[in-house]
């Protein structure tokens, strides 16, 4: 199992439990470097139509779990339109 899928793995199983350098490897990874970062948010485009985004926020070390869920949702929607 690859890093990605070990991290994304973690984050399906304990969302509150995430750290943000983890979340932020993630975006990077399935959505590319973010339109918007230092600052405690970083944001970034996702591959749809329309003005799309993710918003990530760093909470001390942790990720928000409701963003973890979000990206977690995202992830599955460019999976499943590129037949993953």
């Amino acid at each position: 199992m690859n890093d990605f899928a070990k991290i994304r793995k973690e984050m399906k199983a304990n969302p509150k439990g995430v750290r943000f350098s983890d979340l932020q490897k993630i975006c990077e990874h399935y959505f590319g470097k973010p339109r918007q970062s230092g600052s405690s948010h970083c944001i970034y485009k996702m591959p749809w139509p329309g003005d799309p985004r993710v918003n990530i926020q760093n909470n001390k070390g942790k990720a928000k779990p409701y963003q973890v869920k979000q990206v977690l949702l995202a992830i599955e929607k460019i999976e499943v339109s590129h037949g993953s």
